[in-house]
């Protein structure tokens, strides 16, 4: 991403004719929130004096201390393609301050930002991420409520006239590359209707500056084509649901601390204890990663989802997979988040866990390299092989024991964070759905 001063922004604004900037940021949930202001108020904004209501937002603040001033990251600056030659759109990303001047505890950026000063304190320059975000393209009615048909019944890697999404996947490419994205593979994925874009790997703060963009960037075009983009981790039973694939290595001065040239699998010492953190942490985390009651209908055997806690080199029904590529493309790929995760709390609880696998020097455990799906669960005990949290009330409650993940989430949003989804749980738990009518109403 680009470098920019103040003094340019000042001059960006003027000579592309910008009216408007929304400065945003994102709420616990990982929802994308913003303050919309007129360019007459962006030199305001740029001095870090614009000031919002936290406390109608969901996971910040009480009424009664509300006041918060946004500090936008100004290069996070973009101007909109999409918006009006008249009038102009522009955007930065900011980070949440209390009115004292001092970071916002519940700030997802910020919470990021914190695990990763744990990350440079042992020594490490980078935490880089390739995020692999998959969508759904349903058609919208004639009201532009979205329903749940399908805009094409394409399959993993089709091309039109089978994968109507084509044209509309084509323009979100290029409406992300024209604000700097670079767009390394734009696919068909397995399910009618689901759809991959992957954009290149970068540092931890603007990958997830990246997803959100992205997320922002897909509902915007797919509404252009008449569709609604969903991000929902499992709209349809029977079918594949979407996932979020995490690529992750650390690198230490351009160097990447996974890779080791003179150890047979290429995998550095570094890795395989990161490896280990993130299999020890797995099942706590797994609230954050995926973070709604319709997550675990995704987190199922059948589907390529993993429900297994386990590693493998090639073998891809385990939570962790090692791609093949070595050198500086060494990585480890967490394969269970999915695309409601909130980005910033999702890469910091993967990157604490993979830390702390570091940090007390863990012993990885031996590779599963057979089809999991296949294995009965007396054979997944012998393995040593757990099971992901089947339910977000069972991961929400293994999320509260964890030490190393409330410790890196910080009291406040890891307290929010737990009562939002104890009462989503309760809503959900307590409500009457169609399959139960479906199975009971005529039976009794």
């Amino acid at each position: 991403m680009a470098k920019f001063t103040k003094e340019n922004i000042m001059q960006i604004a003027k000579d592309e004719n910008v009216r408007f900037i929304r400065l945003q940021f994102t709420d616990l949930l990982g929802v994308i929130k913003n303050v919309e202001i007129p360019v007459g108020q962006l030199e305001k904004a740029l001095d870090n004096k614009m000031m919002f209501d936290g406390s109608s937002i969901e996971g910040f603040v009480r009424i009664e201390e509300s006041d918060m001033l946004l500090y936008p990251d100004l290069d996070t600056w973009v101007v909109f393609p999409w918006t009006s030659e008249k009038g102009k759109v522009a955007r930065m990303i900011c980070d949440i301050y209390n009115p004292d001047g001092t970071p916002f505890s519940g700030d997802p950026r910020g919470i990021l930002k914190k695990v990763l000063k744990e990350m440079e304190d042992l020594g490490f320059t980078d935490f880089n991420i390739g995020p692999e975000p998959e969508f759904f393209l349903f058609k919208n009615d004639e009201k532009g409520e979205p329903t749940l048909e399908l805009n094409d019944k394409g399959g993993y890697f089709d091309l039109a006239p089978t994968d109507l999404g084509e044209n509309c996947r084509r323009d979100i490419v290029l409406e992300l590359e024209d604000m700097g994205f670079e767009i390394e593979a734009s696919h068909h994925e397995v399910a009618p209707g689901q759809h991959e874009i992957d954009f290149k790997y970068a540092d931890a703060i603007t990958t997830c500056d990246n997803i959100q963009t992205f997320k922002l960037v897909v509902k915007t075009i797919a509404r252009k084509h008449g569709l609604h983009a969903t991000f929902m981790a499992k709209p349809l039973f029977g079918v594949n649901g979407s996932g979020m694939h995490a690529n992750m290595s650390l690198f230490k001065d351009g160097d990447n601390s996974f890779f080791n040239p003179s150890n047979e699998t290429g995998l550095s010492e570094t890795a395989m204890q990161f490896l280990a953190g993130i299999l020890k942490h797995a099942q706590d985390f797994t609230a954050i990663t995926n973070p709604t009651v319709n997550s675990y209908k995704r987190l199922v055997p059948g589907y390529e989802a993993p429900c297994y806690v386990a590693w493998s080199m090639q073998n891809r029904s385990p939570l962790i997979r090692i791609p093949a590529s070595r050198g500086l493309s060494t990585r480890v790929e967490v394969r269970s988040v999915d695309p409601t995760a909130n980005p910033y709390l999702a890469m910091a609880v993967l990157l604490a866990s993979g830390l702390d696998g570091i940090k007390n020097k863990l012993q990885t455990p031996e590779p599963v390299d057979r089809n999991i799906y296949v294995m009965d669960k007396e054979e997944r005990e012998a393995e040593g092989i757990k099971d992901l949290p089947a339910t977000l009330k069972e991961a929400v409650d293994r999320l509260k024991k964890s030490e190393v993940l409330i410790k890196a989430l910080g009291e406040h949003a890891a307290e929010h964070f737990v009562e939002a989804k104890e009462i989503e749980w309760d809503m959900f738990r307590t409500q009457v759905h169609p399959w139960e009518r479906e199975q009971y109403l005529s039976m009794y």
